[in-house]
């Protein structure tokens, strides 16, 4: 061998391993959030990833339990599993913690191909204290009560006091620190939720003597700075928003210290969940939208974002739980948390078929993921005995090409059309070419779309490039056409491939053509999934 050839050979030698050096470092990285030109993404060994999530009831992470919580999350065609960490399970006695729920859930996880994401049921759970451990219940003293203006105690623990934050950071750290010895490598657990919709259901805010003096101070710098306010106590500042905007900062501040404290045992992205501001009308038995009655006073709710966003820097995300089916409404919460500054992920919805469709409107909007809650075989569900057929169906469809959907979302190439009452057609702009999208069977030659009984609908088409689309739905049709011609003028389809994405790679079943394209390209409950290129003549 001369020396040239030599040369070469170590240079390709090297390049190799310095390309499998970089590979591997990928794969090591533990789950992060990335924003690239207004986009986010959770990354994933190195790639984008699509959470199709399924959160279990609230005591459903026992051991006892996990059998049926695997059949329910193959049911759902889940990738990925919520579920709880209760503090009162985990440290049982102070300073002493117990393992085996989380390490059954993580371990159970792998062996049924699931990724988790755990709920640290901590000093708040819907704004309440219920999943404390007994010694910090039965100890109103080192541990305080939220006190009503009345001068009540009630089941809440105060964000205010230094002894309770530093109770739950004790225990998180210690969580975090296990999770990072048992899953550092292998990162089947994607991100911790940090306490479950936080704040107080009884009170406004703390009224302890405590609290009512720092209420009487001045408000912080940090906070002045965020809102942009000038100095003053908290009234003067805020006005009749003060008590809330006072729980809101506390807590925050709180919940922050919390999460930071615990990735820096372990650096995997925590969020926090949101039990959201309902109009009256929306959920009237919610009867209120006040603070502290129509929901937990503190919590980061639509008119709060900021505060939290400024001041929580160590939650990568807030997302909302969203329990309405009125489209409007859904649609008006997605935007209030989707933010440059919020990746949006929408961990908690309902069940229910009614709200299949909002699947489609996450995903047009960039979502991170989306979780239905209370899938779980338990027998019981706060909601009702409802079905989820439809969030099984989407998932089953966007399963077997969740990492390709994720890398679209990231790259701005994805959009989404979703059937609302008297819209039984939409148009998808993807500049050099248009999509129509058609609801309901039969589209006859001439007659409009008749959509289908309940407005649920949807199609997702993204580009591949210049010509070329991913194309699927449910109960939906999409022709492509030149911008201000109809379809089949001056352009036709060369190639429409019903197929599946296997391992990465797309997998062409069957090309489609006649009856199955003449009227677009067609989509019903069954999961079908087509790549069609077009070309101009």
């Amino acid at each position: 061998m001369n020396r040239l050839v030599l040369r070469i050979f170590c240079l390709v030698v090297f390049l190799f391993a310095q390309s499998r050096g970089s590979i591997f470092a990928q794969a090591s990285q533990a789950p992060r959030i990335e924003q690239r030109d207004g986009r986010n993404a959770l990354l994933v060994d190195g790639r984008p990833f699509l959470i199709l999530g399924g959160q279990i009831h609230n005591s459903s992470a026992w051991p006892s339990e996990l059998p049926q919580v695997w059949e329910s999350m193959a049911a759902l065609h889940a990738n990925t599993i919520e579920a709880p960490v209760y503090w009162e399970q985990f440290e049982p006695k102070e300073g002493q913690f117990d393992y085996d729920n989380v390490d059954q859930l993580v371990e159970g996880a792998r062996a049924h191909n699931l990724h988790v994401v755990l709920l640290w049921f901590g000093t708040w759970k819907n704004g309440n204290m219920h999943y404390v451990p007994t010694w910090v219940k039965t100890d109103p003293k080192r541990f305080p009560n939220v006190i009503r203006p009345d001068g009540e105690p009630i089941d809440v623990l105060s964000a205010n006091s230094r002894n309770t934050l530093e109770a739950d950071k004790s225990a998180f750290v210690v969580l975090m620190r296990h999770l990072k010895q048992i899953d550092g490598e292998n990162h089947t657990v994607l991100m911790i939720q940090v306490e479950n919709e936080s704040g107080i259901i009884g009170s406004v805010r703390d009224n302890s003597p405590e609290a009512n003096r720092e209420f009487a101070g001045p408000v912080p710098a940090d906070l002045l700075a965020a809102a942009q306010k000038q100095p003053g106590t908290w009234t003067q500042v805020f006005g009749s928003n003060a008590d809330e905007t006072f729980q809101a900062y506390y807590q925050a501040k709180y919940i922050n210290e919390i999460a930071a404290a615990g990735k820096r045992e372990f650096d995997i992205p925590c969020y926090i969940n949101v039990w959201i501001d309902y109009p009256p009308a929306e959920l009237p038995e919610r009867q209120l939208d006040t603070p502290g009655i129509g929901y937990p006073s503190g919590g980061a709710v639509q008119k709060m974002v900021w505060l939290w966003r400024a001041l929580a820097p160590s939650i990568d995300l807030i997302g909302p739980d969203i329990y309405t089916d009125n489209s409007q409404m859904y649609r008006s919460v997605i935007a209030a948390y989707h933010r440059a500054d919020n990746p949006l992920w929408i961990p908690e919805t309902g069940r229910d078929d009614s709200f299949g469709k909002f699947f489609f409107y996450a995903l047009g909007d960039g979502a991170i993921g989306f979780s239905p809650f209370g899938v779980d075989l338990s027998g019981w569900n706060i909601l009702g005995d409802h079905p989820w057929k439809s969030h099984s169906t989407n998932f089953a469809l966007i399963g077997p090409m969740d990492g390709e959907i994720a890398q679209l979302e990231f790259d701005g190439k994805l959009k989404t059309a979703v059937e609302e009452p008297g819209e039984a057609t939409q148009e998808l702009d993807f500049g050099e070419w248009q999509a129509t999208v058609s609801f309901g069977f039969p589209q006859s030659d001439g007659r409009p779309a008749p959509g289908t009984k309940d407005a649920h609908g949807a199609a997702l088409v993204a580009q591949l490039g210049p010509d070329e689309f991913l194309v699927t739905g449910v109960d939906a049709s999409v022709a492509f056409h030149l911008p201000g011609k109809l379809p089949w003028i001056r352009s036709q389809i060369l190639t429409a491939e019903q197929g599946t994405y296997e391992g990465g790679d797309w997998k062409p079943l069957r090309f489609l053509n006649g009856d199955e394209t003449d009227r677009g390209l067609r989509f019903g409950q069954t999961p079908q999934v087509v790549r069609v290129t077009m070309c101009r003549f």
